[in-house]
Protein backbone atom coordinates (compact mmCIF):
# COMPACT_ATOMS: atom_id res chain seq x y z
CA UNK A 1 0.00 0.00 0.00
CA UNK A 2 1.38 3.63 -0.96
CA UNK A 3 1.71 5.55 2.13
CA UNK A 4 0.76 9.40 0.54
CA UNK A 5 1.45 10.49 4.25
CA UNK A 6 5.13 9.55 4.24
CA UNK A 7 7.22 12.45 5.83
CA UNK A 8 11.05 12.25 5.88
CA UNK A 9 12.74 10.66 8.59
CA UNK A 10 16.35 12.28 10.30
CA UNK A 11 18.53 10.74 8.12
CA UNK A 12 16.34 11.49 4.64
CA UNK A 13 16.84 15.14 5.76
CA UNK A 14 20.42 15.43 6.84
CA UNK A 15 21.17 13.58 3.31
CA UNK A 16 19.35 15.88 1.78
CA UNK A 17 21.09 18.65 2.56
CA UNK A 18 24.87 17.20 3.07
CA UNK A 19 23.72 16.12 -0.89
CA UNK A 20 22.23 19.49 -1.99
CA UNK A 21 25.41 21.56 -0.19
CA UNK A 22 27.78 19.21 -1.76
CA UNK A 23 26.17 20.19 -5.45
CA UNK A 24 25.79 23.68 -4.64
CA UNK A 25 29.58 23.56 -4.08
CA UNK A 26 30.41 21.60 -7.03
CA UNK A 27 28.09 24.43 -8.83
CA UNK A 28 30.56 26.65 -7.71
CA UNK A 29 33.44 25.44 -8.91
CA UNK A 30 34.91 27.26 -11.99
CA UNK A 31 34.69 24.18 -14.57
CA UNK A 32 38.35 23.40 -16.26
CA UNK A 33 39.65 25.23 -19.21
CA UNK A 34 42.00 22.49 -19.92
CA UNK A 35 42.28 18.94 -21.73
CA UNK A 36 43.19 16.77 -18.62
CA UNK A 37 45.64 14.25 -18.94
CA UNK A 38 43.49 11.87 -16.79
CA UNK A 39 40.79 11.89 -19.68
CA UNK A 40 42.23 11.56 -22.69
CA UNK A 41 42.46 7.73 -22.68
CA UNK A 42 38.68 8.17 -23.09
CA UNK A 43 37.04 5.88 -25.25
CA UNK A 44 35.24 9.08 -27.57
CA UNK A 45 36.99 11.68 -28.75
CA UNK A 46 33.80 13.49 -29.43
CA UNK A 47 32.76 13.20 -25.26
CA UNK A 48 36.40 14.82 -24.59
CA UNK A 49 35.52 17.66 -27.13
CA UNK A 50 31.99 18.15 -25.72
CA UNK A 51 33.79 18.36 -22.12
CA UNK A 52 36.63 20.61 -23.03
CA UNK A 53 34.26 23.10 -24.75
CA UNK A 54 32.09 23.03 -21.34
CA UNK A 55 29.23 21.85 -23.04
CA UNK A 56 26.16 21.77 -20.64
CA UNK A 57 25.82 18.00 -19.76
CA UNK A 58 22.01 16.68 -20.86
CA UNK A 59 19.93 16.71 -17.75
CA UNK A 60 19.79 14.51 -15.03
CA UNK A 61 23.47 14.22 -15.59
CA UNK A 62 25.24 16.31 -13.52
CA UNK A 63 27.42 14.72 -10.91
CA UNK A 64 25.12 13.76 -7.75
CA UNK A 65 25.35 14.28 -3.76
CA UNK A 66 26.26 10.62 -3.82
CA UNK A 67 28.89 10.76 -6.36
CA UNK A 68 30.74 13.75 -5.08
CA UNK A 69 30.30 11.84 -1.74
CA UNK A 70 32.24 8.68 -3.20
CA UNK A 71 34.91 11.12 -5.32
CA UNK A 72 35.45 12.47 -1.76
CA UNK A 73 35.75 9.08 -0.17
CA UNK A 74 38.43 8.40 -3.29
CA UNK A 75 40.60 11.22 -2.37
CA UNK A 76 40.55 10.22 1.63
CA UNK A 77 41.79 6.78 0.53
CA UNK A 78 44.50 7.98 -1.41
CA UNK A 79 45.85 9.97 1.42
CA UNK A 80 45.92 6.67 3.44
CA UNK A 81 47.66 4.62 0.72
CA UNK A 82 50.63 7.11 0.94
CA UNK A 83 50.95 7.14 4.58
CA UNK A 84 50.99 3.13 4.08
CA UNK A 85 53.22 3.22 1.75
CA UNK A 86 55.83 5.59 3.49
CA UNK A 87 55.58 3.48 6.32
CA UNK A 88 56.80 0.75 4.37
CA UNK A 89 59.73 2.33 3.82
CA UNK A 90 59.08 4.08 0.67
CA UNK A 91 60.19 7.90 -0.05
CA UNK A 92 56.85 9.31 -1.64
CA UNK A 93 57.05 13.11 -2.90
CA UNK A 94 53.24 14.19 -3.21
CA UNK A 95 53.99 17.88 -3.10
CA UNK A 96 56.69 20.33 -4.17
CA UNK A 97 58.36 22.51 -1.36
CA UNK A 98 56.20 25.29 -2.81
CA UNK A 99 53.34 23.20 -1.97
CA UNK A 100 51.71 22.47 -5.13
CA UNK A 101 51.07 19.16 -6.65
CA UNK A 102 53.80 18.00 -9.18
CA UNK A 103 52.50 18.40 -12.60
CA UNK A 104 52.99 19.27 -16.34
CA UNK A 105 51.44 22.01 -18.39
CA UNK A 106 52.02 21.90 -22.37
CA UNK A 107 49.92 23.66 -25.71
CA UNK A 108 49.93 27.10 -24.08
CA UNK A 109 48.35 25.78 -20.90
CA UNK A 110 45.47 23.67 -22.70
CA UNK A 111 46.80 20.21 -21.90
CA UNK A 112 47.23 19.35 -17.94
CA UNK A 113 47.96 16.90 -16.07
CA UNK A 114 48.61 16.70 -12.04
CA UNK A 115 50.67 13.51 -10.71
CA UNK A 116 49.58 11.71 -7.27
CA UNK A 117 53.45 11.17 -6.22
CA UNK A 118 57.12 10.46 -7.19
CA UNK A 119 58.51 7.38 -5.37
CA UNK A 120 62.08 9.38 -5.08
CA UNK A 121 64.00 6.11 -3.32
CA UNK A 122 62.69 2.82 -2.05
CA UNK A 123 63.95 -0.30 -0.17
CA UNK A 124 66.42 -2.43 -2.03
CA UNK A 125 64.78 -5.50 -0.96
CA UNK A 126 61.48 -4.01 -3.08
CA UNK A 127 63.14 -3.87 -6.37
CA UNK A 128 61.97 -0.45 -7.25
CA UNK A 129 63.57 1.68 -10.00
CA UNK A 130 63.86 5.33 -9.03
CA UNK A 131 62.26 8.12 -9.33
CA UNK A 132 59.14 6.40 -10.33
CA UNK A 133 56.29 8.21 -11.09
CA UNK A 134 53.08 6.92 -8.40
CA UNK A 135 49.66 6.65 -9.51
CA UNK A 136 46.71 5.76 -7.12
CA UNK A 137 43.29 4.48 -7.90
CA UNK A 138 40.09 3.29 -5.29
CA UNK A 139 37.80 0.63 -7.44
CA UNK A 140 34.84 -1.15 -6.16
CA UNK A 141 34.98 -4.84 -5.93
CA UNK A 142 34.69 -6.31 -9.06
CA UNK A 143 36.85 -3.56 -11.21
CA UNK A 144 39.83 -3.86 -8.32
CA UNK A 145 39.47 -7.79 -9.57
CA UNK A 146 39.64 -7.33 -12.72
CA UNK A 147 42.55 -4.75 -12.41
CA UNK A 148 44.41 -7.54 -10.52
CA UNK A 149 43.83 -10.37 -12.74
CA UNK A 150 44.57 -8.71 -16.15
CA UNK A 151 46.54 -5.95 -15.33
CA UNK A 152 45.70 -1.65 -15.34
CA UNK A 153 47.04 -1.54 -18.89
CA UNK A 154 44.24 -4.02 -20.30
CA UNK A 155 41.41 -3.58 -17.65
CA UNK A 156 42.16 -0.02 -17.62
CA UNK A 157 43.30 1.62 -20.23
CA UNK A 158 41.90 5.18 -19.50
CA UNK A 159 45.01 4.81 -16.30
CA UNK A 160 47.17 3.28 -18.74
CA UNK A 161 46.90 6.08 -20.74
CA UNK A 162 47.35 8.75 -18.08
CA UNK A 163 50.67 6.74 -16.59
CA UNK A 164 52.31 6.89 -19.87
CA UNK A 165 51.37 10.92 -20.25
CA UNK A 166 52.64 11.52 -17.11
CA UNK A 167 55.54 9.30 -17.64
CA UNK A 168 56.62 11.43 -20.99
CA UNK A 169 55.95 15.04 -19.62
CA UNK A 170 57.28 14.59 -16.24
CA UNK A 171 60.88 13.46 -17.98
CA UNK A 172 61.95 17.30 -18.40
CA UNK A 173 61.01 18.21 -14.55
CA UNK A 174 62.43 14.68 -13.31
CA UNK A 175 64.85 13.16 -15.19
CA UNK A 176 64.91 9.26 -15.72
CA UNK A 177 60.88 9.20 -14.61
CA UNK A 178 59.74 7.51 -18.11
CA UNK A 179 63.17 5.06 -18.00
CA UNK A 180 61.82 3.22 -14.79
CA UNK A 181 58.51 1.59 -14.87
CA UNK A 182 55.79 3.62 -12.79
CA UNK A 183 54.02 2.75 -9.61
CA UNK A 184 50.35 1.85 -9.90
CA UNK A 185 48.36 1.35 -6.93
CA UNK A 186 44.64 0.20 -7.12
CA UNK A 187 42.76 0.39 -3.30
CA UNK A 188 39.27 -1.96 -3.38
CA UNK A 189 37.55 0.30 -1.47
CA UNK A 190 35.02 -2.32 -0.42
CA UNK A 191 37.82 -4.30 1.62
CA UNK A 192 40.91 -2.57 2.17
CA UNK A 193 42.82 -4.43 -0.19
CA UNK A 194 46.03 -3.62 -1.68
CA UNK A 195 47.35 -3.72 -5.41
CA UNK A 196 50.61 -2.96 -6.95
CA UNK A 197 51.93 -3.61 -10.21
CA UNK A 198 54.87 -1.92 -12.29
CA UNK A 199 53.89 -0.44 -15.54
CA UNK A 200 56.86 0.10 -18.02
CA UNK A 201 57.11 3.25 -20.20
CA UNK A 202 54.51 2.83 -23.58
CA UNK A 203 56.20 5.76 -25.29
CA UNK A 204 53.59 4.84 -28.29
CA UNK A 205 50.69 5.19 -26.47
CA UNK A 206 52.00 8.60 -24.70
CA UNK A 207 52.02 10.14 -28.29
CA UNK A 208 49.05 8.45 -29.42
CA UNK A 209 47.22 10.39 -26.34
CA UNK A 210 49.18 13.63 -27.00
CA UNK A 211 48.23 13.73 -30.70
CA UNK A 212 44.67 12.84 -29.64
CA UNK A 213 44.97 15.94 -27.22
CA UNK A 214 46.28 18.34 -30.23
CA UNK A 215 43.75 16.72 -32.28
CA UNK A 216 41.10 18.04 -29.54
CA UNK A 217 42.29 21.29 -29.63
CA UNK A 218 42.57 21.99 -33.02
CA UNK A 219 39.23 20.84 -33.81
CA UNK A 220 37.08 22.44 -31.28
CA UNK A 221 39.10 25.54 -32.16
CA UNK A 222 38.07 25.54 -35.82
CA UNK A 223 34.16 24.71 -34.46
CA UNK A 224 34.91 21.43 -36.06
CA UNK A 225 32.61 18.43 -34.70
CA UNK A 226 34.89 15.01 -34.38
CA UNK A 227 33.19 11.75 -35.20
CA UNK A 228 31.68 9.92 -32.24
CA UNK A 229 33.11 6.09 -30.98
CA UNK A 230 29.89 3.97 -32.17
CA UNK A 231 27.29 4.07 -35.17
CA UNK A 232 25.03 2.81 -32.43
CA UNK A 233 23.52 4.44 -29.77
CA UNK A 234 23.17 1.46 -27.83
CA UNK A 235 26.79 0.96 -27.63
CA UNK A 236 27.91 0.75 -23.93
CA UNK A 237 30.25 4.16 -23.94
CA UNK A 238 27.12 6.12 -25.40
CA UNK A 239 24.42 4.55 -22.77
CA UNK A 240 26.71 6.21 -19.85
CA UNK A 241 27.26 9.43 -21.98
CA UNK A 242 26.55 12.56 -20.06
CA UNK A 243 26.33 14.06 -23.36
CA UNK A 244 24.62 11.46 -25.45
CA UNK A 245 21.51 13.24 -26.23
CA UNK A 246 23.23 16.58 -27.51
CA UNK A 247 25.26 14.02 -29.48
CA UNK A 248 23.07 12.15 -31.12
CA UNK A 249 20.80 15.13 -32.21
CA UNK A 250 24.09 16.21 -33.76
CA UNK A 251 25.55 15.32 -37.57
CA UNK A 252 27.89 11.97 -37.65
Amino acid sequence: MLDYNHRPGIAERINAAVDAALEAERAATPPRDYLGASRLGHACERALQFEFAGAPKDEGHDFSGRSLRIFAIGHELEDLAIRWLRTAGLDLVTQKRDGGQFGFSVAGGRIRGHVDGIVAEAPAALGLRTPALWECKTMNAKNWRETVAKGVTVAKPVYAAQIALYQAYMEATVPGISANPALFTAINKDTAELHHELVPFDADLAQRMSDRGVRILRATDAGELLPRVAQNRDFFECRFCPWAERCWSLPA
